[in-house]
Protein backbone atom coordinates (compact mmCIF):
# COMPACT_ATOMS: atom_id res chain seq x y z
CA UNK A 1 0.00 0.00 0.00
CA UNK A 2 1.54 3.30 -1.12
CA UNK A 3 0.47 6.49 0.62
CA UNK A 4 1.70 9.43 -1.43
CA UNK A 5 1.64 13.21 -1.07
CA UNK A 6 1.59 14.85 -4.52
CA UNK A 7 2.61 18.44 -5.27
CA UNK A 8 1.96 20.33 -8.53
CA UNK A 9 3.23 23.88 -9.07
CA UNK A 10 4.26 24.06 -12.73
CA UNK A 11 1.65 26.71 -13.65
CA UNK A 12 -0.27 29.42 -11.81
CA UNK A 13 -2.31 26.73 -10.05
CA UNK A 14 -0.96 25.51 -6.72
CA UNK A 15 -2.28 22.06 -5.79
CA UNK A 16 -1.61 19.14 -3.43
CA UNK A 17 -3.23 15.74 -2.92
CA UNK A 18 -3.03 12.63 -0.77
CA UNK A 19 -3.57 9.23 -2.36
CA UNK A 20 -3.61 5.60 -1.24
CA UNK A 21 -2.84 2.90 -3.80
CA UNK A 22 -3.31 5.43 -6.61
CA UNK A 23 -6.73 6.56 -5.39
CA UNK A 24 -7.07 10.20 -4.32
CA UNK A 25 -8.34 10.53 -0.74
CA UNK A 26 -8.07 14.32 -0.42
CA UNK A 27 -6.86 17.26 -2.49
CA UNK A 28 -6.57 21.04 -2.35
CA UNK A 29 -6.20 23.51 -5.22
CA UNK A 30 -5.60 27.25 -5.33
CA UNK A 31 -6.19 29.01 -8.65
CA UNK A 32 -4.23 32.15 -7.86
CA UNK A 33 -1.21 33.29 -9.84
CA UNK A 34 2.10 33.71 -8.01
CA UNK A 35 0.71 32.09 -4.87
CA UNK A 36 3.09 29.16 -4.50
CA UNK A 37 5.62 30.72 -2.14
CA UNK A 38 2.95 31.95 0.27
CA UNK A 39 0.43 29.14 0.08
CA UNK A 40 2.01 25.78 -0.84
CA UNK A 41 3.09 24.82 2.67
CA UNK A 42 -0.21 26.16 4.04
CA UNK A 43 -2.17 23.89 1.66
CA UNK A 44 -0.09 20.90 2.75
CA UNK A 45 -0.60 21.71 6.44
CA UNK A 46 -4.36 22.08 5.90
CA UNK A 47 -4.50 18.79 3.99
CA UNK A 48 -2.67 17.02 6.83
CA UNK A 49 -4.75 18.61 9.60
CA UNK A 50 -8.12 17.95 7.94
CA UNK A 51 -7.26 14.29 7.35
CA UNK A 52 -5.32 13.65 10.58
CA UNK A 53 -2.13 12.87 8.67
CA UNK A 54 1.52 12.94 9.68
CA UNK A 55 4.40 13.01 7.20
CA UNK A 56 6.42 10.68 9.41
CA UNK A 57 3.67 8.09 9.92
CA UNK A 58 1.23 8.36 7.01
CA UNK A 59 3.44 8.81 3.94
CA UNK A 60 5.43 6.32 1.90
CA UNK A 61 6.63 8.82 -0.73
CA UNK A 62 6.30 12.35 -2.08
CA UNK A 63 5.54 12.96 -5.76
CA UNK A 64 6.17 16.26 -7.49
CA UNK A 65 5.82 17.78 -10.94
CA UNK A 66 9.26 17.93 -12.54
CA UNK A 67 8.36 20.45 -15.26
CA UNK A 68 8.53 22.06 -17.68
CA UNK A 69 6.65 25.13 -16.55
CA UNK A 70 7.05 28.16 -14.34
CA UNK A 71 10.64 28.50 -13.15
CA UNK A 72 9.63 29.91 -9.77
CA UNK A 73 6.71 27.52 -9.32
CA UNK A 74 8.81 24.44 -10.10
CA UNK A 75 11.63 25.59 -7.83
CA UNK A 76 9.23 26.08 -4.91
CA UNK A 77 7.40 22.78 -5.50
CA UNK A 78 10.55 20.69 -5.82
CA UNK A 79 12.32 22.31 -2.86
CA UNK A 80 9.23 21.73 -0.69
CA UNK A 81 8.98 18.09 -1.79
CA UNK A 82 12.68 17.52 -1.14
CA UNK A 83 12.39 19.12 2.28
CA UNK A 84 9.61 16.73 3.31
CA UNK A 85 11.58 13.77 1.94
CA UNK A 86 14.69 14.78 3.88
CA UNK A 87 12.80 15.38 7.12
CA UNK A 88 10.87 12.08 7.02
CA UNK A 89 13.34 9.91 5.09
CA UNK A 90 10.92 9.36 2.18
CA UNK A 91 11.60 8.56 -1.48
CA UNK A 92 10.97 11.25 -4.11
CA UNK A 93 8.94 10.61 -7.26
CA UNK A 94 9.06 13.09 -10.18
CA UNK A 95 6.58 13.17 -13.09
CA UNK A 96 6.68 15.68 -15.93
CA UNK A 97 3.88 18.23 -16.24
CA UNK A 98 2.97 17.17 -19.79
CA UNK A 99 1.99 13.67 -18.60
CA UNK A 100 0.13 15.14 -15.62
CA UNK A 101 -1.91 17.48 -17.82
CA UNK A 102 -2.67 14.85 -20.46
CA UNK A 103 -3.73 11.96 -18.22
CA UNK A 104 -7.34 13.10 -17.52
CA UNK A 105 -7.89 14.19 -21.14
CA UNK A 106 -6.94 10.84 -22.67
CA UNK A 107 -9.42 9.08 -20.41
CA UNK A 108 -12.40 11.11 -21.61
CA UNK A 109 -15.00 9.51 -23.88
CA UNK A 110 -14.03 10.87 -27.30
CA UNK A 111 -16.33 10.69 -30.30
CA UNK A 112 -15.53 7.86 -32.68
CA UNK A 113 -13.59 8.88 -35.77
CA UNK A 114 -11.96 7.29 -38.80
CA UNK A 115 -8.82 9.15 -37.78
CA UNK A 116 -6.76 8.34 -34.68
CA UNK A 117 -6.66 10.81 -31.82
CA UNK A 118 -3.49 12.54 -30.66
CA UNK A 119 -3.26 14.71 -27.56
CA UNK A 120 -1.20 17.89 -27.41
CA UNK A 121 -0.74 19.77 -24.11
CA UNK A 122 0.20 23.41 -24.62
CA UNK A 123 1.76 25.27 -21.70
CA UNK A 124 2.27 29.00 -22.02
CA UNK A 125 5.93 30.00 -22.34
CA UNK A 126 5.69 33.70 -23.28
CA UNK A 127 4.57 35.30 -26.56
CA UNK A 128 3.69 32.57 -29.10
CA UNK A 129 6.00 30.00 -27.56
CA UNK A 130 4.69 26.95 -25.71
CA UNK A 131 5.97 23.85 -23.94
CA UNK A 132 4.40 20.87 -25.61
CA UNK A 133 4.50 17.16 -26.41
CA UNK A 134 2.38 14.67 -28.37
CA UNK A 135 0.69 11.60 -26.87
CA UNK A 136 -1.45 8.88 -28.41
CA UNK A 137 -4.60 7.42 -26.86
CA UNK A 138 -2.57 4.95 -24.81
CA UNK A 139 -0.48 7.76 -23.26
CA UNK A 140 2.55 6.78 -25.34
CA UNK A 141 4.82 9.73 -26.02
CA UNK A 142 4.90 10.26 -29.80
CA UNK A 143 6.87 13.52 -29.79
CA UNK A 144 9.28 14.47 -27.04
CA UNK A 145 8.69 17.42 -24.74
CA UNK A 146 9.95 20.60 -26.35
CA UNK A 147 9.51 24.36 -26.62
CA UNK A 148 7.90 25.51 -29.87
CA UNK A 149 6.92 28.79 -31.47
CA UNK A 150 3.39 28.22 -32.75
CA UNK A 151 2.31 29.38 -36.19
CA UNK A 152 -0.17 28.11 -38.78
CA UNK A 153 2.30 25.45 -39.97
CA UNK A 154 3.46 24.05 -36.61
CA UNK A 155 1.09 21.05 -36.40
CA UNK A 156 0.04 20.75 -40.05
CA UNK A 157 1.51 17.30 -40.67
CA UNK A 158 -0.14 15.85 -37.56
CA UNK A 159 -3.51 17.44 -38.32
CA UNK A 160 -3.57 16.06 -41.84
CA UNK A 161 -3.76 12.48 -40.57
CA UNK A 162 -5.10 12.75 -37.02
CA UNK A 163 -7.64 14.39 -34.79
CA UNK A 164 -5.46 16.49 -32.49
CA UNK A 165 -6.79 17.61 -29.11
CA UNK A 166 -5.13 20.82 -27.85
CA UNK A 167 -5.43 21.88 -24.20
CA UNK A 168 -3.64 23.72 -21.42
CA UNK A 169 -3.04 27.36 -20.56
CA UNK A 170 -1.18 27.87 -23.84
CA UNK A 171 -4.05 26.73 -26.05
CA UNK A 172 -6.06 29.97 -25.90
CA UNK A 173 -3.41 31.98 -27.72
CA UNK A 174 -3.15 29.26 -30.38
CA UNK A 175 -6.84 29.05 -31.30
CA UNK A 176 -6.63 31.90 -33.80
CA UNK A 177 -3.45 30.47 -35.34
CA UNK A 178 -4.24 26.75 -35.62
CA UNK A 179 -7.12 26.62 -38.08
CA UNK A 180 -7.87 23.07 -39.17
CA UNK A 181 -10.97 20.90 -39.18
CA UNK A 182 -9.13 18.18 -37.23
CA UNK A 183 -8.07 20.54 -34.42
CA UNK A 184 -10.05 20.23 -31.19
CA UNK A 185 -9.59 22.68 -28.32
CA UNK A 186 -10.52 21.86 -24.72
CA UNK A 187 -10.68 24.71 -22.21
CA UNK A 188 -9.81 24.93 -18.52
CA UNK A 189 -7.30 22.09 -18.32
CA UNK A 190 -4.49 22.45 -15.81
CA UNK A 191 -1.86 20.07 -14.43
CA UNK A 192 -3.21 19.17 -10.98
CA UNK A 193 -1.74 17.20 -8.09
CA UNK A 194 -4.69 14.79 -7.99
CA UNK A 195 -3.78 13.64 -11.50
CA UNK A 196 -0.34 12.50 -10.32
CA UNK A 197 -1.86 9.75 -8.18
CA UNK A 198 -2.13 6.84 -10.69
CA UNK A 199 1.27 7.57 -12.22
CA UNK A 200 2.93 8.11 -8.85
CA UNK A 201 1.58 4.74 -7.67
CA UNK A 202 3.04 3.06 -10.77
CA UNK A 203 6.42 4.71 -10.21
CA UNK A 204 6.38 3.66 -6.55
CA UNK A 205 5.73 0.00 -7.42
CA UNK A 206 8.53 0.13 -10.00
CA UNK A 207 10.92 1.85 -7.53
CA UNK A 208 11.42 4.76 -9.93
CA UNK A 209 12.75 7.23 -7.40
CA UNK A 210 14.90 10.34 -7.75
CA UNK A 211 18.06 11.20 -5.87
CA UNK A 212 16.72 13.64 -3.29
CA UNK A 213 20.05 15.41 -2.93
CA UNK A 214 20.69 16.07 -6.61
CA UNK A 215 17.29 16.17 -8.32
CA UNK A 216 16.49 19.41 -10.16
CA UNK A 217 13.34 20.43 -12.10
CA UNK A 218 13.19 20.11 -15.88
CA UNK A 219 13.08 23.82 -16.75
CA UNK A 220 13.57 23.18 -20.51
CA UNK A 221 14.53 26.81 -21.05
CA UNK A 222 16.91 28.99 -19.09
CA UNK A 223 15.28 31.41 -16.66
CA UNK A 224 15.10 34.93 -18.07
CA UNK A 225 14.96 37.69 -15.47
CA UNK A 226 13.20 40.88 -16.54
CA UNK A 227 14.62 44.35 -15.88
CA UNK A 228 12.25 47.04 -14.59
CA UNK A 229 11.65 49.82 -17.12
CA UNK A 230 11.69 52.46 -14.42
CA UNK A 231 14.55 52.63 -11.95
CA UNK A 232 13.50 53.31 -8.39
CA UNK A 233 16.82 54.91 -7.48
Amino acid sequence: MARILSIETSTGVCSVSYSIDGNVVASKELFEANSHAAHLTVLIEQLFEENQLSAGKDLDAVAVSSGPGSYTGLRIGVSTAKGICYASDLPLIAIDSMHIMTFPIVNQDWQKSDLPYLFCPLMDARRMEVYTAIFDSAMNLKEEISAKIVDEETFTSLLSENKVVFFGNGSDKCKDVIKHENAIFVDDINPLAKNLAPMAEKYFVENKFEDVAYFEPFYLKDFVATTPKKKIL
